[in-house]
């Protein structure tokens, strides 16, 4: 599913599978060296080894239940980790993790259906779920170490599909997304390095994606950034009052926003 607006020249479809391998290996590049006892600002009381431990861990449960075709919720997250006694060990573990992935994967049709938190009822969620978890905690990485996340547009402008669509859903994990309510309100983000646009609409009983082409032209609230910039946003890695956006319209809806949909 892909409900945000696009032109002709729409990124090609993303491969989450081979992506978590290949964004595993970005954030395993940027740990080469770096004290794992580094606080990491965006996900605040964790260092680096938490970020690397909850990251590879994720992985593994993931896989867990792909090699499982769980048809509902799983009663349990235990999953045996593997995980080293000492942190010296955890960035290797890390990549290792990724190669759990990877065998879970190939013995995983990605269109057979499989229960999922989120909209998409088939394997390939879990697939998609892994490589954002991967992607934004290679980025809390970056930061944490003083550098500029590098996102690719492509991944980008799918993650904040993904993480959109998904998160009326979140309210389990994340349950101050319950206050997103308004009395038929519309925020837009717009992508200013392509046509891409998201609109979400917050109604009494919920929130939502609006795909419907005819309704983007206006909103209530609009931000506008970079499609790599508009992802860390919505997960609140960066703040809107940055250099990165601009906006404009309801102040109010945009605080109610942004108070209550990062996770």
């Amino acid at each position: 599913m892909n409900p945000s607006n696009h032109s002709d020249n729409r990124p090609a479809p993303v491969d989450h599978r081979s992506a978590v391998t290949s964004e595993t290996a970005r954030f395993v590049a940027a740990l080469q060296h770096a004290d794992l006892t580094t606080p990491v600002p965006s996900c605040p009381g964790w260092t680096l080894a938490d970020l690397v431990k909850h990251t590879g861990s994720v992985q593994r449960w993931f896989a867990a239940l792909l090699h499982a075709r769980i048809q509902e919720p799983p009663r349990s997250r235990e999953v045996d980790l593997q995980l080293p006694d000492r942190h010296d060990g955890y960035v290797d573990w890390l990549a290792e993790s990724a190669t759990v992935a990877e065998q879970a994967f190939a013995a995983t049709d990605p269109d057979l259906p499989m229960w999922a938190w989120g909209v998409d009822q088939h394997a390939r969620f879990w697939a998609r779920r892994m490589l954002f978890e991967t992607l934004v905690h290679r980025a809390d990485a970056e930061q944490a170490l003083g550098l500029r996340p590098v996102i690719d547009r492509p991944l980008a402008v799918d993650g904040i599909d993904e993480f959109l669509v998904n998160l009326p859903f979140a309210t389990f994990f994340a349950p101050k997304v319950a206050h997103l309510r308004g009395p038929d309100s519309t925020i837009r983000f717009q992508a200013t390095d392509g046509d891409d646009t998201w609109l979400v609409r917050l109604r009494p009983d919920g929130f939502g994606l609006d795909t419907d082409p005819a309704t983007t032209a206006s909103a209530d609230a609009t931000v506008r950034g970079t499609a790599s910039d508009l992802l860390l946003l919505v997960y609140g890695r960066l703040r809107l009052d940055g250099d990165a956006f601009t906006h404009d319209g309801d102040e109010n809806l945009l605080t109610l926003w942004f108070s209550n949909s990062a996770f």
